[in-house]
């Protein structure tokens, strides 16, 4: 049986990217950028099983760069727009301003529950240290300050299509402030209907006993638009809802409202 709390938790088989898959996601390039539409499959940071597993090692490959530098991440189930950087300059300037806060991130999320209105979640994350799962997040009064606002864009059987924007960048914030207004996040496994089907999946793998409780086999969570505008970039880059979210929310009556 596997330990409830390990330092570090095994991921499953990563997917190793064909070169042709990421030429399919770039939304933009030029000499200093990379900027791609990442699938909710695949890891941000290099793993053990080649360069073509991680999004940074395949950036490099098919950039043919020394290093290739991921301006901010995506967890692994989270679809959406990723920034690279091609040198260390412009990296440098863009996580100086992501820290302070001068980039725009807006995210689209399927939460369960119909949430009536728009809601700012104002509360502090740390560790959830009664959490089976050790990396798992939780509200707690001695934690780091964390904002995230939710608002309801379609509602209907039992779920909500919301636009989700964070004043703060902690870790999961999305996913955890999701849970403590009591409105989590179709598909996900730590942060859903009990974070031991988190441990069952790392176990088993995607079962019908989780697909029956979780719907969907990830978290509906995308990043669907980088505006790097205040940071002093011309551009803004968006990505659409990917099929698997478009296609639950069309199940559910929460598209074209």
């Amino acid at each position: 049986m596997m330990s409830a709390r390990p330092r570090r938790l095994p991921q499953g088989p990563v997917r190793i990217i064909a070169p042709e898959e990421l030429r399919s996601w770039i939304l933009h390039e030029d000499e200093r950028l990379l900027v791609v539409n990442k699938p909710g499959d695949v890891v941000c940071h290099p793993s053990k099983a080649g360069p073509w597993s991680s999004l940074v090692g395949a950036a490099r490959g098919y950039a043919q760069v020394p290093v290739m530098h991921l301006v901010f991440r995506l967890d692994r189930e989270t679809s959406g727009v990723v920034v690279l950087a091609k040198d260390a300059v412009t990296a440098s300037r863009l996580q100086v301003a992501m820290q302070n806060r001068l980039v725009g991130k807006s995210y689209e999320a399927v939460l369960t529950g119909e949430l009536a209105g728009a809601v700012t979640v104002d509360q502090p994350l740390g560790a959830d240290d009664a959490s089976p799962v050790f990396v798992k997040s939780a509200v707690r009064a001695d934690g780091q300050a964390a904002v995230t606002h939710f608002t309801p864009v379609a509602t209907g059987d039992g779920f909500t299509l919301s636009r989700v924007s964070t004043g703060t960048g902690r870790k999961h914030q999305i996913r955890a402030h999701a849970q403590w207004l009591g409105y989590p996040l179709v598909g996900d496994k730590i942060y859903g209907p009990d974070p031991r089907l988190f441990l069952e999946f790392l176990e088993n793998g995607w079962t019908p006993s989780l697909a029956a409780r979780l719907l969907l086999p990830r978290q509906a969570l995308h990043c669907a638009e980088i505006d790097l505008r205040p940071a002093g970039w011309p551009q803004v880059f968006t990505a659409p809802l990917p099929a698997d979210m478009t296609e639950f929310c069309e199940s559910r009556g929460l598209v074209g409202k």
